[in-house]
């Protein structure tokens, strides 16, 4: 045999080649795959690492300025910050994705730094809903994960369950918010003092969302069946029950907001978005979990009204839950992600498909998905602070269908990752996807989720150190185990007539069977991609974005400001380019209403920053020669934008940044700012000028004191990371002589030795994941070609 095949290869050279060019293209495509996971373990290793230098004990890591958040020390965000326990929130939440990753190692420290570290009686009041599926589940994942290794007799022989301990300890931290006469939970609880009473500082709130509400029960109701009390399942099961009574009868929805102890819906809006999601996640879920057939019940329900009212394949529009057919607004918000992965476990794949296509198209316009987009697809708000959904659906589309094109679609999120929000310290949340601006946040949820789902996107089942088909996933992505269902069926019934099943909905149906056809996803696809491109062309290079974010637009203080009533500008974008940064530090800058306009440049404008003297930009620059072919950096104050401007034009700056004067301002909290000229006219102003608020401006002025040269463009939006715009000249990128650095207002001269790269870890992984690429791809080919061809 082997030698007809020889000598049928020495007759048709023509089939050598075609079979050479066959097992190469096999080869490389497993190489993609095993390379992808490498830079997602890689990437989670870097974030880890980063964390646990910049940023331990805090519960967050805050990239941009490589520091831990910590509740209190920093301005507040409102309820965001409300997930912030002071309890080590990012190593507690990504305890289980060590394990995913096969980081065993790394896992055993993390879990003995969690025992020897955290404390969970803080004087702080936290979100229950935060604190249960980031901490609780984090510790019943951990716990999860640990007693699976210890079995093996791999990895912690020690352990003794020290973390279901503390799950313990800290559910008994979360009851106090139960103690309602509807059985809903308070919001907010303090950990030390419960609700209720001037220490607690909690207990006078009313109202709840359904998701905060109804999405406890796997949780609870796995430290109930790991410790054997059952009071927590018992307060869970209460709260769903009362949301399951409180429903709209005729159309079988649930509202936005409840009021905790009338059960009166405060928001009557309804979809499978924010305030909503996870409940009907947890409804499902809690059936595979547990085996009651209550809650397929009532899932099945809900799922009906949900395909019949709010579902207008490929769009899911929130309705009024009295009048159904009538929508309650005209945009969706980037939550509802995750139902395409949901109706992937329902069985239902056809508009799972639709949905999430439509999803990625958007995504494809914008980099990420924004936080809020409209009907026609256009940005509604323009946040994304990272969020996992997408990435949750594509992997269970992928598990359903087995259709490699949901791998490249992980491609994409991971490649877009690492270009636009990859910076010397983590990965940074987008501030706005239509500027490329990065926000100083990270999110626990971000390491817990995104990373999870991507390497299991790609990796096969025997790269995993164990069998994910034996746990089930939390809206938070921590696995629990599905030997907890223990218990049999709920006693309790749905009344007569209530329920119509049929057997479609009491089984997962075989999609391979019901969809033979290989072409039927691609064929569900093509529409959705037509519809999005027609609906939503790309914007043009001169349109002004409209403000739908809720930023508003400042007029500087002037009495002629009333006069001068011009287009609002779109956000500009500042990127630090230069050595260490590379592009990856982006500010959201603030626009003026005169000199060069940046959305008409291509390239924008890249030049090397220079304090100016005066600071102030107020009279002629004292410093020209160190400010000539540079951009300028000025205080605000003292005298108008314009005037700045020209003082600085005359020094022969190609550009100019104007830094905020008021301490502990910043494009977070504040709106966006935009310059006014001096009520007359500003035509002899060339030169671009962009503002900064005060937390954007130490950004780079911290920068500028730990270089000696910092490097930044000026544009309408990001460019590439490692993809500097073109430049006429050549000699363009090179600064000229400049014996010291100005750094602030005194001009004191930089005196500080320059620190090792922040980002030579990332140039070292991305050369060892691009050796490794190689490598493995070499070894594929010889091997399979010394099998198939030898």
């Amino acid at each position: 045999m082997v030698q007809r095949v020889s000598v049928g290869l020495e007759r048709r050279p023509h089939q050598m080649f075609y079979c050479w060019f066959f097992l190469l293209c096999v080869s490389v495509c497993v190489c993609v795959c095993v390379c992808v996971c490498v830079c997602v373990c890689v990437c989670v290793c870097v974030c880890a690492h980063t964390a646990q230098d910049h940023a331990y004990p805090a519960d967050e890591l805050m990239p941009l300025t490589c520091r831990g958040r910590v509740r209190g020390l920093e301005p507040s965000r409102g309820d965001v910050d409300d997930a912030l326990g002071k309890f080590s929130l990012t190593l507690i939440d990504t305890l289980d994705t060590l394990v995913v990753l096969n980081k065993t190692v790394e896992f055993e420290a993390a879990v003995r730094r969690v025992l020897k570290d955290v404390k969970l009686d803080n004087d702080i009041v936290v979100s229950v809903f935060e604190t249960n599926i980031r901490v609780l589940g984090g510790l019943l994942g951990g716990h999860s994960m640990a007693i699976m290794l210890k079995k093996r007799g791999e990895r912690m022989l020690w352990y003794q369950d020290e973390l279901l301990h503390m799950a313990k300890e800290l559910g008994h931290r979360l009851l106090p918010a139960f103690n309602t006469s509807s059985g809903l939970p308070y919001p907010r609880v303090n950990l030390k003092h419960g609700v209720g009473g001037p220490e607690s500082r909690t207990g006078t709130e009313t109202d709840t969302c359904t998701a905060c509400a109804g999405t406890i029960i796997l949780e609870f109701a796995a430290l109930s069946r790991f410790t054997g009390d059952p009071v927590f399942e018992v307060h869970a099961r209460r709260a769903l029950d009362f949301l399951w009574e409180k429903r709209q009868r005729n159309s079988n929805l649930v509202g936005t907001t409840i009021n905790i102890h009338s059960g009166e819906w405060v928001r009557r809006d309804s979809g499978v978005g924010a305030g909503i999601d996870s409940y009907y996640e947890y409804l499902l879920k809690a059936y595979v979990l547990l085996g009651d057939d209550l809650f397929l019940q009532r899932f099945n329900i809900h799922y009906a009204s949900i395909m019949k009212y709010i579902s207008q394949p490929p769009l899911l529009l929130d309705v009024h839950i009295h009048k159904p057919l009538l929508p309650a607004r005209t945009w969706m918000d980037s939550l509802l992600a995750f139902f395409p992965g949901l109706q992937v476990l329902k069985g239902d794949i056809r508009p799972a498909i639709e949905t999430h296509e439509m999803l990625y198209q958007v995504t494809k316009k914008h980099n990420f998905l924004p936080e809020a987009f409209t009907t026609d697809f256009r940005v509604h708000w323009a946040q994304h602070p990272l969020r996992p959904e997408f990435a949750e659906s594509t992997y269970f589309l992928y598990k359903a269908t087995g259709d490699p094109y949901y791998l490249e679609v992980g491609r994409t999120v991971l490649d877009n990752l690492n270009r636009y929000a990859r910076v010397p310290c983590g990965f940074a949340a987008m501030k706005d996807v239509r500027t490329g601006s990065h926000e100083d946040r990270m999110d626990s949820f971000f390491l817990a989720e995104m990373f999870k789902y991507l390497f299991l996107l790609f990796a096969d089942t025997e790269d995993l150190p164990f069998d994910v088909e034996d746990y089930i996933f939390t809206t938070e992505a921590h696995l629990l185990p599905l030997s907890l269902s223990v218990a049999p069926s709920s006693a309790a019934t749905l009344g007569n007539g209530e329920v119509d099943d049929t057997n479609f909905d009491w089984t997962c149906p075989n999609t391979r069977l019901l969809f033979p056809d290989p072409a039927y996803p691609r064929n569900l696809r093509d529409p959705i991609r037509s519809a999005v491109d027609k609906s939503c062309p790309r914007p043009l290079p001169y349109r002004a974005v409209a403000a739908e974010d809720g930023m508003r637009f400042m007029q500087e203080m002037m009495e002629l400001s009333s006069q001068q009533q011009k287009e609002q500008l779109p956000p500009r974008a500042i990127q630090i380019v230069s050595h260490p940064y590379f592009g990856r530090v982006v500010l959201t800058a603030g626009p003026a209403q005169f000199g060069t306009d940046l959305s008409k440049s291509s390239t924008g404008v890249r030049g090397f920053v220079t304090v100016a003297e005066p600071y102030s930009g107020c009279s002629e620059l004292t410093n020209g020669d160190f400010v000539q072919g540079r951009i300028a950096l000025l205080q605000r104050g003292q005298c108008m934008f314009a005037e700045k401007a020209r003082h600085i034009q005359r020094a022969g700056a190609i550009g100019g940044i104007v830094i905020d004067d008021n301490e502990g301002s910043s494009s977070d909290t504040a709106p966006l700012f935009q310059m006014a000229g001096d009520g007359r006219s500003t035509d002899d102003v060339h030169v671009p000028i962009l503002f900064l608020f005060h937390k954007e401006g130490n950004i780079l002025l911290r920068a500028l004191k730990e270089y000696r040269e910092v490097e930044v463009l000026l544009s309408d939006k990001a460019r590439d990371r490692g993809e500097p715009p073109p430049s006429a000249d050549p000699l363009a990128s090179v600064p000229p002589a400049a014996p010291r650095c100005y750094y602030d207002q005194t001009s004191d001269v930089q005196k500080g030795k320059k620190k090792p790269s922040a980002s030579a870890d990332d140039d070292c992984w991305e050369l060892a994941s691009v050796h490794t690429c190689v490598c493995v791809c070499v070894c594929i080919f010889v091997y399979v070609t010394r099998v198939y061809v030898r």
